[in-house]
């Protein structure tokens, strides 16, 4: 019979990666719900070390699964391995966060496993009488939310997006259990090579990484509002800049800066939302940020529907006076 919440536990350049420590955070509460333990999958080589991370962030076992072959990312490398351990395991649930690794891996997991998948999730909870997985993802272009229950397929299997969960805490104190899986790779059978890893170029702090984000929609004139307005605030508060579809589409700021379902997904403490009416497809990219601020010169604007504060206001006037502002408080 099918026990435990297992949790595909990341690793990146050597250590327990930032989605593995939210995940784990997500299978902890899934665990707790039914009343199993919570089980880490660690795929790579020579991963002892986050093995014991992923005990200390939540797992009661972590299971690894070491090769030689496993020491980068590689498709069929990692989905062999995650099926050796996931069938010798025999886990009811299964979560993995999706990151491009996760986003690539899931759907070929879920086909050898011959399971079913509830893909690009942000939430996950456990029905008290049923006792069945519920996965809530957005639909529609984010305009609704589905929830996806796999009735008999075991593992009960999701892909998360990242930002949508507290990581679990680290707590030192913890024990548990580390388990080791022996994983044989054919090299036969890896039908795709990794030729070279690039590493995008950015300055400050990551979009995704911030802890305070500005962002700019339709209703901003041009790109000069964003580097000429946006940008100056942003670096003063040790902020990102993000972007709306809208103004991507424009042009105006490049791709890795869109904020929304088909964008980066963040959860700053502070986000500020300039001249963005607040679309179901943006908001499902900043909706789980501590605190969103609204400034919008439409008192209408959906967005102030989900903002805990308002302004009502021109954006070229409210946030030159707002930097301003914190430039003096900073000084």
């Amino acid at each position: 019979m099918a026990q435990g919440v297992m949790v595909f536990a990341e690793v990146a350049g050597g250590e327990l990666s930032a989605i593995a420590k939210e995940m784990l955070g997500v299978g902890r509460r899934l665990a707790d719900a039914l009343g199993e333990p919570l089980q880490a999958a660690v795929v790579g080589s020579g991963v002892g070390d986050v093995a014991q991370e992923a005990i200390y962030h939540g797992a009661d076992v972590a299971y690894t699964a070491e090769n030689d072959a496993l020491a980068q990312y590689q498709t069929m490398s990692y989905t062999d391995a995650m099926e050796t351990v996931v069938k010798q395991v025999e886990p009811n649930v299964l979560v993995v966060g999706m990151s491009d690794n996760g986003r690539d891996l899931g759907p070929r997991l879920a086909f050898r496993l011959n399971t079913g998948l509830a893909s690009d999730c942000v939430s996950l909870s456990i029905n008290a009488e049923s006792k069945l997985m519920e996965a809530i993802r957005p639909v529609s272009g984010g305009n609704a939310m589905a929830t996806v229950v796999i009735e008999d397929a075991r593992p009960q299997m999701a892909t998360v997006r990242g930002k949508t969960a507290e990581p679990a805490a680290r707590d030192d104190a913890r024990s548990g259990s580390v388990e080791a899986i022996a994983v044989e790779i054919d090299a036969a059978s890896l039908t795709t090579t990794i030729v070279e890893r690039v590493k995008a170029e950015s300055e400050g702090v990551r979009l995704e990484d911030a802890e305070i984000v500005i962002s700019g929609g339709r209703g901003f004139k041009g790109p000069d509002d964003f580097y000429g307005i946006l940008e100056p605030c942003a670096k003063t508060m040790n902020g990102a800049v993000g972007a709306s579809r809208a103004a991507v589409d424009e042009g105006w700021v490049p791709t890795q800066m869109q904020v929304g379902l088909t964008g980066k997904i963040v959860s700053p403490k502070l986000y500020i939302a300039c001249a963005i009416s607040g679309a179901a497809q943006h908001m499902a990219g900043c909706g789980y940020s501590k605190t969103i601020v609204a400034v919008n010169r439409d008192p209408d604007a959906p967005i102030y529907q989900r903002a805990n504060i308002g302004v009502v206001g021109d954006y070229t006037k409210v946030l030159p006076a707002f930097h301003q502002k914190v430039a003096e408080l900073l000084q």
